[in-house]
């Protein structure tokens, strides 16, 4: 079990990773004009999902292996807050993200619509979101391991 909670905690970690790298760009990514914006979008960004998304998956499914297996106990709270906090941030982008990306995948920068601020706004409240809720979980699951070595 001590192996099951340190994988989770070590994926806990990778999955608070790329929300807040979203977060410290945003101050510089908000002044950006829209093609500069767009080109970021479609470049820089290419193949996160694939590294980052599976990462969540797994900090959900050991989040709610864990929860089950420490259900009568009374440390099965953090492990709960973690596991309601990834099935969150999975949730929040298909609301916020995944459209977003969706659209702008088939843009280019003369086709640009003319709210495409309006989606700019939505991708980043989304990984702010999803920043918040990741912290939130790491926390939880960091302090359970010190807290509570043993359980």
């Amino acid at each position: 079990m001590a192996a099951l909670r340190t994988v989770n905690l070590f994926l806990a970690f990778i999955a608070t990773i790329a929300p807040l790298a979203h977060v410290l760009e945003l101050p510089s990514k908000l002044m950006l004009d829209g093609p500069l914006w767009l080109a970021i979008q479609q470049h820089l960004y290419r193949g996160w999902g694939t590294l980052f998304g599976p990462v969540e998956i797994a900090a959900l499914f050991l989040s709610g292996v864990l929860l089950i297996s420490k259900w009568r106990t009374r440390v099965r709270s953090r492990y709960a807050v973690a596991f309601v906090c990834y099935a969150g941030m999975i949730g929040v982008f298909f609301l916020f993200n995944a459209p977003v990306n969706e659209a702008l995948s088939v843009w280019t920068a003369t086709t640009l619509p003319a709210d495409w601020d309006a989606y700019r706004l939505r991708w980043e409240v989304g990984h702010a979101l999803a920043a918040a809720l990741s912290v939130i979980a790491f926390v939880n699951l960091l302090r359970q391991c010190v807290r509570n070595p043993g359980e």
